[in-house]
């Protein structure tokens, strides 16, 4: 006997379903109502025609009804309403929109397949506006675009911060309108954590839209033109998107006394059937499993929906498949990130009282070394007990897709943290990195899981150090320059070993670092040096997208300020017509600030420095530097992933008054004493040197002993010694090419391998950052106790080095707020 099957409702579940269908049985009778006229459509591009990316229109329309209908043999009937479902008799009532003609039609299974749509609150003077929005569907975008192109706003205000509401705004700026995102909630995209989505907000704001949270809409006004906040704050608009979230279309199930849940989703068991068993419903307008926690929930999806099309269809055929529940995978474009989830973040944990832990890392998304790789931030949550995944979260300009991709795979295969490192992954250094990000995860939560290592959060470190914890910061001292946690103690990792005493032993210490791994290997050093030690997770990086340069601006605010006079600052245009270009794209730290403070010192004051470089941090980290150095950040944008900046040489105050500096006979000098010979210490003191230098301090390294042989010749010439003092100079390495290595030197092999990899990933020669410093005005002294002792001659260093004694690095060490010993 021929089946008929009824599916109300088409585009991502409905379609799919009438096609599984159609695959699995040729004689069924398969009626699919559509109340709109397009029943398959591709809607998450609706915001990118909008903002002309997409630009045929036709493109957006994935199947048409005749050529559905043909390729199928389905009857569609679109532009009709189905208004009442008699369970009884198995029938549906429909209205046909064009004629308003109404009649029933039978069935023998019904799907329900009308989504959700979106949610408009009863705002006042929302009647009155007309230049307010929802976007569901074809005539919606018809009518924005229409808008658009018709109107050419100037500002636009979209209310909601979802992944909707961010698409849009992306796109109407797209279009040149300047752009205000409302969000009531304290952070945009709920699916991300308060401090992955940070990174969001602080991009959203480089990219010059205005993000007001923790406020919502009162009130329309003037026909729309003017949007009242709660808080009183009035925005002009010329168009208002209203993107605050949707709703399950659930109308026709409650009419027909089917069961909903609490927020208003279709009731289905794991076959998909209502409580009705002829009665079936798919996609956004059903309540759903969480995947992992197998708790309801609600996620409108277009994966979820065309999944459980096939779903419904094989089980009205008798092929009993379940679905298990939605993981929530997704994925959006927000300017010129990539932010994408998966599973369960750290507030649903937390609301359901799911013990877990989290962990944060900042890899590159390829290989360092290859030309245009970018950080990648990336949070993992786990049951440190089991190693359970329970879910992750990705913000980046490359690579995030993948690696959420990955995760998500994991999660569904039943995959512990202790899985992840023993993935094995494509690697070439256009793609990855030999030990991905995501075995980076599996490392990282593994070593906690076991027990291996502690970590703090955050949102928690400012508490404890107010409450007197020891928070020891093991970046460089130039790392600090750009910001840093407030009540932190600086030991560079490097030293470390060697300051040991400085630390409490009866009491926990805490560490950070940049990113985290530095502050790993702290962790390790001092842990099997009898230490309790916490690893701040994601380190300074996490902290800052938060919080920002927080340490940066308390030491602004506790320097004393006098005042100089002005110059008068370039003409704020688009077009700013740089003095000089440097092009710094692909160097690592301090490659880039080492450019930078090169250039500035070539101009004269007023002129303007445009730099390019590819480390998105970079653009955060010049604030500080303008901040330090007195000079003027005009502009930064961002082009095809190259973070571009123009600086203009001074201090100027928008409002023509008088510029700030601080005091002439302040100290601001550096002194580093060189006592090692090791090719990685001379790495270290150089990059060390030529960071300070770029901040605008007075450097001086004074070297002694055998640190001396970093400045000698590899070809001296000859010079009279008596025999103690040649057998010294045939014992000690001549010049930078012969230095060992302070740990696995091998007889030399060690300080290759380094030198070799430094070449690889872009990283000058000890050589080349010896030049660097000396070009950037860094003073060479040479010890002349130090010489006298160890058989050294003048003609045997290489050119630029100055001889000095004791009283010369005294000297400079008076005028000095930093002193180093290497």
């Amino acid at each position: 006997m021929t089946r008929k099957i009824v599916i109300v409702g088409g585009v991502a579940g409905g379609a799919t379903a009438a096609a599984r269908l159609r695959r699995l049985d040729e004689t069924s009778h398969i009626v699919m109502f559509e109340r709109g006229e397009h029943i398959s459509f591709a809607n998450c591009g609706l915001p990118y025609y909008i903002g002309e990316v997409i630009g045929n229109r036709n493109a957006l329309l994935v199947q048409t009804v005749e050529g559905m209908s043909k390729k199928f043999n389905l009857d569609i009937r679109n532009v009709s309403e189905v208004t009442n479902i008699n369970r009884k008799d198995k029938t549906v009532t429909v209205k046909n929109l064009k004629t308003g003609e109404e009649y029933t039609e039978t069935y023998d299974q019904l799907i329900l397949s009308p989504g959700a749509k979106p949610i408009v609150p009863p705002i006042e003077g929302l009647k009155e506006a007309d230049n307010v929005f929802t976007l569901r569907n074809i005539p919606d975008t018809d009518r924005i675009k229409a808008w658009v192109d018709e109107k050419k706003p100037k500002k636009a205000v979209v209310i909601g911060g979802g992944f909707i509401g961010l698409e849009m705004a992306e796109n109407l700026a797209h279009r040149g309108v300047k752009v205000t995102i409302v969000e009531m909630a304290d952070q945009v995209m709920a699916p991300l954590d308060y401090e992955m989505a940070a990174i969001v907000h602080n991009h959203l704001t480089e990219k010059g839209a205005e993000l007001i949270l923790k406020d919502g809409v009162k009130a329309f006004a003037d026909k729309g033109r003017k949007v009242i906040l709660s808080s009183g704050k009035e925005l002009e608009s010329d168009i208002t998107i209203l993107s605050i979230g949707v709703r399950p279309e659930n109308e026709l199930a409650v009419k027909a006394g089917l069961a909903v849940g609490e927020r208003g989703g279709i009731l289905v068991n794991e076959f998909l059937q209502t409580e009705d068993e002829n009665i079936y419903a798919i996609g956004d307008a059903i309540e759903v499993k969480d995947y992992i926690q197998q708790t309801p929930a609600m996620v409108p999806l277009a994966w979820p929906a065309n999944r459980q099309g096939r779903i419904v269809a094989d089980n009205i055929y008798g092929k009993k498949t379940p679905y298990k529940g939605t993981l929530g995978t997704a994925i959006a474009k927000v300017f010129d990130l990539t932010v994408a989830v998966t599973g369960n973040n750290e507030k649903t944990l937390k609301r359901l009282g799911v013990p877990y832990e989290a962990v944060h890392i900042h890899p590159a998304s390829h290989a360092s070394y290859y030309p245009g790789g970018y950080p990648v931030s990336l949070k993992l949550t786990f049951n440190p007990e089991d190693g359970t995944i329970y879910g992750a979260q990705g913000v980046g300009l490359d690579g995030v897709d993948k690696r959420i991709d990955v995760i998500a795979t994991a999660i569904k295969g039943g995959l512990t943290v202790y899985d992840l490192p023993e993935l094995e992954l494509a690697y070439a250094p256009p793609y990855s990195s030999a030990k991905d990000p995501v075995n980076m995860l599996g490392y990282v939560a593994s070593n906690i899981a076991d027990g291996v290592l502690k970590v703090a959060h955050y949102h928690e470190i400012d508490e404890l150090v107010q409450k007197g914890a020891t928070l020891v910061d093991v970046r460089e001292p130039i790392e600090r320059d750009m910001g840093f946690i407030p009540g932190s103690i600086n030991i560079p990792l490097g030293e470390l070993r060697n300051r040991l005493n400085e630390l409490p032993k009866d009491e926990t210490i805490y560490v950070s670092c940049q990113v985290g791994l530095r502050g790993y290997l702290a962790t390790r050093i001092l842990t099997q040096h009898g230490f309790d030690v916490v690893n701040l997770s994601g380190g300074y990086k996490t902290y800052a997208a938060v919080f920002g340069n927080q340490g940066k601006k308390q030491e602004e605010n506790n320097q004393e300020v006098v005042k100089a006079e002005a110059v008068s600052p370039k003409e704020q245009t688009d077009e700013i017509v740089a003095d000089k270009v440097i092009n710094a794209v692909g160097l690592q730290c301090p490659g880039p600030i080492a450019q930078v403070y090169k250039g500035m010192e070539e101009l004269n004051a007023g002129q303007v420095l445009e730099v390019s470089v590819t480390d998105p941090g970079f653009s955060r980290d010049i604030h500080a530097w303008c901040m330090k150095t007195g000079n003027t950040l005009l502009k930064q944008e961002t082009e095809n992933g190259v973070f571009k900046v123009w600086l203009q040489k001074g201090n100027f105050c928008n409002d023509q008054e008088e510029a700030s500096v601080t005091p002439a006979e302040k100290k601001d000098g550096a002194t580093l004493i060189v006592f090692d010979q090791d090719l990685d210490k001379a790495i270290a003191s150089f990059i060390i040197a030529t960071g300070a230098a770029s901040m605008g301090k007075k450097v001086t390294m004074f070297f002694t002993f055998w640190g001396l042989n970093i400045l000698r010749k590899e070809n001296a010439p000859q010079v009279d010694k008596d025999f103690l003092e040649k057998m010294f100079s045939k014992m000690m390495p001549a010049g930078p090419k012969n230095l060992p290595i302070s740990n696995m030197n091998m007889g030399g092999m060690g300080a290759k391998m380094i030198t070799h990899v430094m070449k690889k990933k872009n990283v000058d020669s000890l050589e080349t950052l010896i030049e660097n410093a000396m070009s950037m005005g860094v003073e060479i002294v040479a010890c002349s106790m130090s010489m006298d002792v160890m058989g050294i001659r003048k003609e045997e260093l290489i050119d630029g080095v100055q001889i000095g004694g004791v009283a010369t690095y005294l000297g400079k060490a008076e005028d000095s707020n930093l002193n180093l010993f290497i």
